[in-house]
């Protein structure tokens, strides 16, 4: 048992206990949010923005500058998405949940782009290109940049983008060192499929004519 919790957990020896108590309240946290992004539920951006905010401290002091640009653009959105999903689009409906249109897809192609270009002047002016973590991290924030803001839109395809940058994160993290960091985005990763299904079905309720 003991190789097998050394194995996983390792990498903490030697790391402030602060920062461990940081990182667990981020994860739960973090794992409140996706549950309630599942739901439709608004409180996903409060508890985000408590994660996310941790997050960015964390990796500062760890010097993981792209994990820390998107957990500080997560902190950015959270605040736009809490006020989409709070304004009515008439009297007495919210912003709904809808499928991106041909101008939005355009428009995550350009975040996806222009965040690449971004992270890349950051990593260059830092001279942070000594790892291949670096060139995976690049693309990771890319795709959470656009699901975040496909989120904050309430975009069922957002779900895809969650997915897609989860699965990679899983095996990134827990090589950086950040075990349960790994494990939550393991978690995030079957949430995410579950969110994207529940989405789903509730814009097809949505669309779903009404009996008189």
């Amino acid at each position: 048992m003991q190789p097998i919790f050394d194995f996983f957990f390792d990498q903490y020896y030697g790391y402030p206990t602060l920062f461990i108590i940081l990182e667990i309240i981020a994860v739960v946290f973090g794992f409140l949010s996706v549950i309630y992004s599942k739901q439709n539920n608004i409180l996903v951006y409060p508890t985000g923005i408590i994660s996310t905010a941790i997050f960015v401290y964390l990796l500062w002091q760890w010097e993981l500058l792209g994990d820390m640009m998107i957990n500080a653009y997560y902190f950015s959105m959270s605040i736009y998405g809490w006020y989409v999903w709070t304004r009515k689009v008439d009297e007495d409906h919210y912003t709904p949940i809808t499928n991106t249109t041909k101008k939005e897809n355009w428009q995550s192609l350009f975040i996806f782009i222009a965040t690449l270009v971004f992270v890349y002047l950051v990593y260059e002016y830092f001279e942070k290109w000594d790892n291949w973590t670096a060139y995976v991290d690049a693309v990771t924030t890319a795709v959470f940049f656009v699901g975040m803001w496909q989120m904050a839109l309430k975009k069922v395809e957002n779900w895809i983008f969650w997915i897609v940058g989860d699965v990679i994160s899983v095996p990134l993290y827990f090589y950086k060192g950040l075990t349960l960091t790994s494990i939550q985005y393991f978690a995030f990763t079957i949430i995410a499929i579950y969110g994207y299904r529940a989405w789903q079905r509730n814009l097809r309720n949505d669309l779903r004519p009404s009996l008189k």
